[in-house]
């Protein structure tokens, strides 16, 4: 028979951010970290314009903060994740950060590789490490993740794509800039299209913090919003025509703000966190 033992929580740390300002989740990292002056690595596959200068401000931001050792790790094009340089530095970095830009970008080039593998034995055996993302990179490292939507319109059959993503964060679905954005309606159709999963949606510099053994707790300026439809009573997505509008009754939706939290496993809502 199979093992049906359940899995033990990640020992590692998860940040996660909707975008905007990234310099709070910057400052909440550095505070995290046992020492200051352990390695610190950037991610910028997400991003496709001038990723050398996305990883510079982010290195500048750090060193202002007192993190000396901060560097850019490119996996793109022409840098392929399972180069045995980049796993020797992924496999001594303290932390992680994934950057904005493209979610699906990143498990193109990350889905099935040897780096995954080793990121996600990170995060699921060292106490030490930390992971972080933000927009894009906050999406990606759900079990899925939104790729298109777009206001009203996500009400219709037919009208969104959910993706799988990188996993490290299983039976979730993220979403980032979400209240800026108006991304209501497109992770209401997501979850009634998938019920098993728990919509997450983070605001502008607003995010998840999740540390092993604990609730994941939010902090930032905005609001985090829950959607749970695994008690709906009605939901009439099996075979429903494109274009035709989506119906579901019955969901859960939860605000979220500092100081607050969720047991994501039991889908319990903590009002303070305790």
């Amino acid at each position: 028979m199979p093992d049906a033992s359940p899995v033990a929580a990640p020992l590692g740390t998860l940040a996660v951010l909707g975008g905007g300002d990234d310099d709070p989740l910057l400052t909440l990292l550095a505070g995290l970290l046992p020492d200051r002056n352990l390695p610190i690595e950037v991610l910028t596959t997400a991003s496709r314009r001038q990723p050398a200068r996305t990883a510079a401000a982010y290195a500048h931001s750090w060193n202002q903060l007192g993190c000396p050792h901060v560097r850019h790790l490119q996996i793109n094009e022409d840098h392929p994740a399972d180069d045995p340089a980049t796993l020797t530095r992924l496999r001594r970095a303290a932390l992680v950060l994934m950057s904005g830009g493209d979610q699906e970008r990143l498990t193109d080039f990350l889905l099935g590789t040897e780096f995954l593998t080793i990121l996600k034995q990170k995060y699921q055996t060292e106490a030490g490490f930390i992971l972080a993302g933000t927009s894009a990179g906050a999406s990606a490292v759900a079990e899925y993740m939104l790729v298109n939507g777009h206001g009203w319109r996500s009400l219709l059959g037919g009208r969104i794509e959910v993706k799988p993503g990188l996993n490290l964060l299983p039976g979730v679905l993220l979403d980032q800039h979400f209240a800026e954005r108006g991304r209501y309606a497109r992770l209401m159709h997501a979850v009634l299209a998938q019920p098993a999963l728990l919509g997450i949606g983070l605001s502008e510099e607003t995010g998840l913090l999740i540390r092993s053994g604990q609730p994941a707790q939010v902090f930032g300026e905005e609001a985090v919003v829950v959607i749970d439809a695994a008690q709906a009573t009605h939901n009439n997505l099996p075979g429903l025509p494109d274009g035709a509008v989506i119906s579901g009754h019955g969901l859960q939706l939860h605000v979220l703000v500092a100081g607050q939290a969720i047991d994501i496993a039991g889908r319990k809502v903590r009002p303070g966190g305790a």
